[in-house]
């Protein structure tokens, strides 16, 4: 995620870091290099009947596309915020999880010290599952030693974290220790926990219809490549300035449409997972007395990852 001040004056025309310009300058460079040589053609052969060629179809397609381009990236971002939404529902359950801990195992220190750990085990796992890195390795160094040997034996390790923590949760429970009541509000935390785990997997699992993007991206292109064609006659030598703000434009909707339609990845417009993750891990270390604590992750050149 691109975090830095509002940019202001000048500043509109030359930041490029966390712009889509990067992603989308090839495709408005081949447009202007289109543009220029339909200019010049225009300009210096004068083809008969060129005069014909009208902009009005070129105005329709255009409002067409923005219309379809506006629907797509008003679902691309409810993808995006719903698994901000998730994540932020994730550190508000820990942290409600780590209290629990503290007020109702507070005679029973190693038992409270491992679930907070392993709840911050699943957070790792969770965000590695999601950008496809290896969870088990990532949650490992928060498994006690006692645990590492059937830690990763099932395939989806953060829901075996959690059911780790049942486990943990249902010893005291069947001792007579923890009252049941007691024990629903901690199965109320797993369950939430389980929930935003599902959430983020449907997201993950589901992209938008590839036949509705297919068709955005090649009416994008058509609108682009022929736009030039038809200001030819009426703009001149204007017309490569014009093909290639448009070409800025489309492209650069369907360009940030694609980046948050999958809002758990790397791109500089997704969501920032390790700092959440760090947030999460600050918090329940900080239940448990833990000190110094691991500093919150900043922006470098403004991307907080």
């Amino acid at each position: 995620m691109i975090i830095r001040p509002r940019p202001h004056g000048w500043q509109l025309l030359y930041i490029l870091r966390g712009s889509i310009v990067p992603a989308v300058a090839p495709k408005v460079l081949a447009i202007l290099l289109l543009a220029i040589a339909v200019a010049a053609f225009a300009e210096v052969w004068h083809p008969p009947g060129i005069e014909r060629v009208s902009v009005a179809p070129f105005t329709l397609l255009g409002l067409v596309l923005s219309i379809f381009l506006s629907f797509r990236n008003n679902a691309c971002f409810e993808r995006w915020w719903e698994g901000r939404k998730l994540w932020g529902q994730l550190v508000y359950e820990s942290r409600s999880l780590a209290r629990l801990c503290t007020a109702l195992l507070a005679d029973d220190a190693p038992r409270r010290t491992r679930i907070c750990r392993l709840g911050i085990g699943f957070a790792h796992a969770l965000a590695a599952k999601l950008r496809g890195r290896d969870a088990v390795l990532a949650a490992l160094p928060w498994v006690g030693d006692e645990d590492h040997a059937r830690f990763g034996a099932r395939l989806n390790a953060p829901d075996q974290l959690l059911a780790m923590i049942a486990a943990d949760l249902a010893e005291p429970l069947r001792a007579g220790r923890l009252d049941p009541i007691l024990y629903s509000q901690f199965e109320t935390r797993l369950h939430a926990m389980s929930s935003i785990q599902a959430g983020c997997e449907r997201i993950l699992s589901t992209p938008l219809p590839f036949a509705y993007t297919l068709l955005l991206h090649r009416c994008a292109w058509m609108f682009c490549v022929l736009l030039p064609f038809g200001l030819a006659s009426s703009l001149g030598w204007a017309t490569p300035v014009v093909s290639a703000v448009l070409a800025y434009a489309f492209f650069g909707l369907d360009q940030l449409g694609e980046e948050m339609e999958e809002p758990f990845g790397l791109e500089p417009n997704d969501l920032p997972l390790d700092a959440l993750v760090r947030t999460i891990e600050i918090d329940l270390l900080d239940s448990l007395g833990v000190a110094p604590l691991p500093a919150p992750l900043q922006p470098h050149r403004y991307l907080l990852q």
